[in-house]
């Protein structure tokens, strides 16, 4: 029995608000996941990050170089918080996620908002001048998948700009990162969020995310040109940029 298959035969292993998703990234574990803490995401991640949230996302749209009238993709912007953030710009920027608990906690943000799976976006092809998404693609169950449906429906030229975690680039900041995401993330997790066990997943994915250079690697061979990437937080995070060729 073949392993998608499968995952139809048997029950959801997520309970939303309280289990967390695996790191196989089953859709449906993941999607449980988000709606279980989207009550409280955007509280909870500024706390987690210290605030940096909120630059890491301006550092976003200014890596995109965005233009007014310019057409926008937001994949995996859950309350649509970083798409806010984008339309800054002047572009038209559309929200796209497959939480829609995310989705919905985020009513109150006027931008568009669209039910979209990073697998299968129900867009045409070219319809984009750019496409990004935020701490989301670590999340994918075939990030190399998605990676190439972004390339498909950005317009020839157009860019992209995946902001993620990444791997520290200094040995003893590594270390001590490793550590925190194991140990002091949950803690500040089950203070503030709405479903503390999801974040024990975020730390496991971390760890377990490609470096920048391999990420960098699996962005060309999705199909975009000119990949390269740029360290925040000592590598903590990282902004990967491309163009569609």
């Amino acid at each position: 029995m073949s392993r998608s298959f499968a995952a139809l035969r048997r029950g959801p292993r997520s309970v939303p608000g309280v289990s967390r998703a695996e790191l196989d990234k089953d859709p449906r574990d993941v999607a449980a996941m988000f709606d279980g803490v989207a009550r409280r995401y955007d509280l909870t991640n500024t706390a987690l990050t210290a605030g940096w949230d909120r630059r890491w996302r301006a550092f976003t749209r200014c890596a995109l170089e965005l233009r007014a009238g310019e057409c926008v993709l937001d994949l995996a912007a859950g309350t649509a918080v970083s798409t806010v953030e984008l339309a800054r710009s002047g572009a038209w920027c559309v929200a796209g996620d497959f939480s829609l608990a995310m989705l919905g906690a985020g009513a109150h943000r006027e931008v568009p908002k669209v039910a979209a799976d990073a697998l299968h976006l129900p867009f045409v092809d070219g319809a984009f001048d750019a496409v990004t998404i935020s701490f989301g693609l670590r999340n994918v169950a075939d990030p190399d998948v998605a990676l190439a449906e972004m390339a498909r429906v950005t317009r020839p030229g157009g860019r992209l700009v995946v902001c993620e975690f990444g791997t520290p680039t200094w040995a003893p900041f590594r270390a001590a990162y490793y550590s925190g995401l194991a140990r002091v993330l949950p803690a500040i997790a089950r203070r503030v969020s709405s479903n503390p066990d999801a974040y024990v997943y975020l730390g496991e994915s971390i760890r377990a995310w490609p470096s920048q250079p391999e990420l960098a690697r699996r962005i060309a061979d999705a199909g975009w040109v000119d990949v390269a990437w740029r360290d925040l937080t000592g590598g903590a995070v990282a902004l990967h940029r491309a163009r569609r060729p």
